[in-house]
């Protein structure tokens, strides 16, 4: 006998994407994922029970809300690209058992200062996560139709989180102390850290060059100080402020730093050649101006129904559902809609969707039009979500699959800024509108309506304070002013959303589906080992 057939050895792993594991590994990134999602407003509901007990101080309330998100903004960049260098698999499970830690360590804090340690923790694990959950799922998924439909789903459980949050909270601070509401963390980590060793494959980048680490960290400080002055403006910080000015001013310079050495680099931490492809780009700038819509239209949402019409607060996350079940279903059709419609006219059809949305509401008045609302939050959720699924899945599949750690930070970093940036130009322009309203009320001192010009929740404070006629007429003009800043606030949000309408008609008219490569069976004579 002059040879046998031998077969090929096992490999101790699947390569990334292949066989049916690819959806158990789509289930894992999804519980990652809701974790993250959980965790970002989960804290907002908790906030008056760690105010009792922690007794921080304004500054440090501040921060105990934003340095989570804070911290996660600016390191997705850098934990984005250390996973295209290390290990996307091993970067994520890093992130699991920090975000397990850390989420004890703030169920057990005893100060403020201790709490505000462990929330920036655990945004150092989200952004471990966050990145590595979209780069892996571009790894196991290289169809694109199939990447499609798992991106839909991974969005649809993105949804779900956010609003969960508040209502899990809620739950929770009803039987237990604050602390359970980060405690909920550790046995689903306990099980994702083991589970997600066993299933997950590992992927990494091409591995050319030396890891940039100054470029890291110099993007890393420049978010954050981009982030940071954003978010002072978002919480009525004046633009003038130095508490505004010097991280925006600092961080656009580390970043302009930043761009000018990956420019020069052999090697580029971020590959920024990417920008240069119109699907790219625009992708981008889609999803940076669809958040910018999005928060800062939920959080004037919030104002509007607990004080113009009275609702509480599970009340009020109740009149918002309606809006991530649209948002869920968006995320379910998503991949049916982009091989129907096209990257350009699904990103497109979202935005005006969403606009519709938005001048539907401008109905709503001082009286509860809850059918309106329903109408209005349905196509708002669906519409805004068909353009951040159609702007994602663009954005990955343009990037190079050795740079989708980059790629998934650079989305996930431009979903953050937007959200912060809505929060402040949708604030201002709230604030603008609502101010004037209030000069001149019969039977009320000019400084006590400069101080209700504030906001509404201080107008109707003031109003309490003055009581009699004069206090009713304050209630009511606030109330009045409110409602005509929520008006001027949802056109300037439309204009927004067509003008990223017209911006979604650089996209590609339709999917462009790569064939999959597939190892060919090796040759018989190949085969044969020779005895």
């Amino acid at each position: 006998m002059s040879g046998t057939t031998a077969a090929p050895a096992r490999p101790r792993r699947l390569a990334a994407g292949a066989g049916a594991n690819r959806w158990v590994v789509l289930v894992v990134l999804c519980v990652s994922l809701l974790l993250v999602a959980l965790d970002a407003t989960v804290l907002h509901v908790a906030v008056p029970a760690v105010t009792e007990d922690l007794r921080p101080g304004a500054i440090e309330l501040l921060w105990i809300v934003d340095v989570y998100p804070l911290v996660c903004a600016s390191l997705l960049i850098l934990f984005g690209t250390l996973g295209d260098r290390v290990g996307r698999r091993r970067v994520l499970l890093l992130g699991y058992a920090l975000f397990g830690v850390a989420s004890a360590l703030a169920a057990c804090a005893d100060s403020a200062q201790f709490l505000i340690a462990a929330r920036a923790l655990l945004g150092v694990g989200g952004a471990m996560i966050m990145p590595a959950t979209l780069s892996i799922l571009r790894q196991v998924f290289p169809d694109r139709r199939e990447r499609a439909l798992a991106i839909g789903i991974w969005s649809a459980v993105a949804a779900v989180g956010a609003a969960v949050g508040p209502l899990l909270g809620g739950f929770l601070l009803e039987h237990f102390w604050w602390g359970s509401v980060f405690l909920v963390n550790i046995p689903l980590m306990l099980i994702s850290l083991p589970v997600g060793r066993l299933l997950l494959p590992e992927s990494k980048g091409d591995g050319r060059g030396p890891w940039d680490v100054v470029g890291a960290l110099l993007a890393a400080a420049g978010l954050f100080g981009v982030v940071l002055g954003v978010k002072r403006l978002g919480g009525g910080e004046a633009p003038a402020s130095l508490l505004t000015l010097v991280p925006l001013v600092t961080g656009a310079v580390l970043l302009t730093v930043f761009v000018r050495r990956q420019r020069r680099r052999a090697h580029p931490l971020v590959d920024l050649a990417m920008f240069r492809r119109p699907a790219f780009s625009t992708s981008v700038g889609c999803i940076v101006l669809a958040m910018l819509a999005l928060v800062g239209l939920e959080l004037i949402a919030a104002q509007y129904l607990q004080l113009v019409l009275g609702l509480s607060p599970l009340q009020t996350g109740l009149r918002l559902l309606p809006l991530t079940f649209a948002a869920m279903a968006a995320g379910l059709a998503g991949a049916r809609m982009l091989r129907w419609l096209g990257p350009r006219r699904m990103v497109c059809a979202g935005f005006c969707l969403t606009a519709g949305a938005v001048l539907l509401l401008t109905a709503l008045g001082r009286s509860d039009a809850w059918g309106l609302m329903l109408g209005g939050f349905v196509l708002l959720g669906f519409g805004l979500e068909t353009t951040l699924f159609g702007a994602y899945e663009s954005m990955l599949s343009e990037a190079p699959a050795e740079q989708s750690g980059g790629a998934a930070a650079i989305g996930e970093t431009s979903y953050q800024l937007g959200a912060g940036i809505g929060i402040a130009l949708l604030g201002t322009v709230m604030n603008a509108a609502y101010a004037p309203g209030l000069a001149g009320v019969a039977g009320v001192p000019a400084s006590a309506a400069e101080a209700a010009g504030h906001s509404l929740g201080e107008a109707y404070e003031v109003a309490a304070r003055l009581g009699g006629p004069g206090g009713a007429a304050l209630r009511s003009a606030a109330a009045g002013a409110f409602v005509h800043g929520l008006h001027v606030t949802l056109l300037v949000s439309a204009g927004l959303l067509l003008l990223g309408a017209l911006m979604a008609l650089r996209l590609p008219r339709g999917m462009r589906c790569e064939a999959v490569a597939v190892p060919a069976p090796r040759d018989a004579a190949e085969s044969r080992v020779p005895v």
